[in-house]
């Protein structure tokens, strides 16, 4: 889904984005079936957020608690509404199914104000947030 506000910009940037999140949801469910650590597949993450103009990668699990990520040690649980306030919530959507991506405009992150643009999808493995995000430059760039 969509946010009917994205300008033109963030709409073009959204299509790369929303690729490289169904990427990530496939690694990941590839990763677990393999039997890959936690540590490896963040270590995985990281490599990519490093090599590639993706600010920051999170995977959770069904209950939306961030169980992979580029930046392991930061916790963050999203909210289990939709409808709560905040930045993060519209992506409960991607647990109930209730939309099979998500595509934010630049915004303040919920973790700590930074203009951040993200998109979800869900997982292919069970459902779960798998969330890339681009900095409001890059975005622009």
């Amino acid at each position: 889904m969509a946010d009917a506000k994205l300008t033109e910009t963030e709409r073009a940037a959204a299509r790369h984005m929303r690729a490289a999140a169904q990427l990530v949801a496939h690694y990941v469910d590839a990763a677990v079936r393999a039997g890959t650590s936690a540590d490896d597949i963040n270590a995985a993450l990281s490599r990519v957020v490093a090599g590639t103009v993706l600010a920051e990668i999170w995977v959770t699990d069904e209950t939306g608690k961030t169980q992979y990520s580029s930046t392991p040690g930061t916790a963050f649980t999203f909210p289990a509404d939709p409808a709560a306030p905040g930045q993060a919530a519209p992506f409960a959507m991607l647990l109930t199914r209730q939309a099979d991506h998500i595509e934010q405009g630049v915004q303040p992150r919920e973790l700590d104000g930074e203009r951040m643009m993200y998109v979800g999808v869900t997982g292919v493995d069970r459902p779960r947030i798998v969330q890339v995000g681009l900095s409001e430059a890059d975005v622009a760039a």
